[in-house]
């Protein structure tokens, strides 16, 4: 976690009567709010882990997911948007926040304010300009930080800090009222339901993405550098459908040749050990990435070079940074779409790092792999997982579709 910050002077923090937005380690919170004394505190001859404050639990909770940097960033900041919003909106511990709260901590994430104080553009944590949130959230968003919360409010009650979780009330009832429109309020409840998987990219889009890959400069040393690992990020995304995260924290020696077959051996969600086969293909862009790096064509068991390599110093590139460089791909790819695919061009632009193992999903499910191994590769506990990203059958459907005609009578126009 990239928590190693100065915090503000007491002063700054307690002379306007608001706590100043600071990410959590660089947080002061005055000892009438950080939840010693909590209302909703269990008694602490129950307490399972080293934590007298709110602040103290949250971190507890945070070093459960720090061998999954993906899912510790998603969690750290909701945890922290939380715990601001609790201290400097309510003007209570987290501890003491009971379901009215939680009610308007969900009205709050769609409409932020005031804005001026809670969102501003993407700054680095340390800086005085970093806001806790961009803008309001959207339901899709809205859901993942409360599926966020809701873990870290169990995970308390579980570890004898909280006597209960306020927040599985408002789920519990919210589950009862799908049927009803109403905002935030609306995707907790949907958060039981199985939706086909959208965030991928089609054949098209995916061709558009391989040519702008092929664009890019090669004549220096440095594009020829960051042309060879865009190569490799594509490669990978689409033959093994890895998290960001996952290829962040791997080494060249995950893979090994196991009785004359490669396999990628990965560390996954929750510290789950997999391994997933790696197809012809993938062993040839491997071979070829490695070759330009000035590496054997093959890993031993002692390579310990990243994964994914800085063109800058050579050391392993962030998630953040892949979703980045992917950012600036997809863009590119976007431009080279025809001026008639404007929606794909707007799915390019939104498309993150998440959507290439999506990507690389499906394209396993189309080529005819059979649902069981692809429920292995993409490391999916329930098969109904899986089943998502099969669209064949609404394909087909949709052809169908097609044969009904719309007749329409009118005058022709010869504009």
């Amino acid at each position: 976690m990239d928590t190693k910050l100065t915090a503000p002077p007491l002063a700054e923090t307690f002379s306007s009567g608001l706590i100043p937005l600071r990410p959590l380690d660089a947080l002061q919170i005055p000892p009438e709010l950080d939840g010693s004394t909590g209302e909703n505190r269990a008694d602490p001859a129950r307490l399972q882990i080293n934590a007298a404050s709110d602040a103290d639990a949250i971190r507890c909770f945070l070093v459960e997911y720090d061998r999954s940097p993906g899912t510790l960033r998603i969690y750290q900041r909701e945890c922290e948007r939380l715990l601001l919003w609790s201290l400097v909106e309510r003007r209570k511990p987290l501890s003491s926040l009971n379901r009215q709260d939680f009610e308007a901590y969900l009205n709050f994430l769609v409409d932020p304010q005031p804005a001026a104080r809670w969102c501003g553009p993407k700054a680095e944590r340390a800086s005085e300009k970093w806001r806790p949130f961009v803008g309001p959230l959207s339901e899709s968003a809205v859901l993942t930080t409360m599926a966020a919360i809701n873990s870290l409010m169990r995970y308390l009650v579980d570890a004898g800090y909280l006597l209960g979780n306020p927040l599985g009330l408002i789920r519990q009832r919210r589950r009862k009222m799908a049927a009803e429109a109403g905002g935030p309020l609306r995707a907790v409840a949907s958060t039981e339901e199985v939706d086909k998987v959208e965030r991928f990219l089609d054949e098209q889009m995916w061709q558009a993405v391989t040519a702008a890959i092929e664009a890019m400069p090669r004549d220096a040393e440095r594009g020829r550098d960051e042309y060879e690992r865009a190569r490799f990020i594509a490669a990978t995304l689409y033959m093994l459908a890895p998290r960001a995260g996952e290829l962040e924290n791997h080494r060249m020696n995950s893979f090994r040749e196991e009785r004359g077959l490669w396999w990628w051996h990965v560390v996954g969600k929750g510290g789950k050990k997999a391994k997933v086969p790696v197809a012809d293909d993938m062993l040839q862009a491997l071979i070829r990435y490695r070759k330009h790096l000035g590496l054997s064509a093959v890993p031993r068991r002692d390579d310990t070079t990243p994964l994914l390599v800085s063109v800058k110093d050579g050391s392993p590139i962030t998630a953040r940074r892949l979703n980045q460089i992917l950012k600036k791909i997809f863009s590119a790819a976007a431009d080279l779409l025809p001026p008639d695919a404007e929606h794909k061009k707007e799915k390019l632009r939104a498309a993150s790092a998440h959507w290439g193992r999506h990507t690389g999903i499906t394209a396993k499910l189309d080529s005819g792999i059979d649902e069981r191994f692809v429920q292995k590769d993409a490391r999916h506990t329930d098969a109904r997982t899986t089943q998502r990203y099969i669209h064949e059958e609404e394909e087909r459907w949709h052809d169908e579709a097609q044969k009904q005609r719309l007749p329409w009578t009118g005058l022709k126009t010869g504009g």
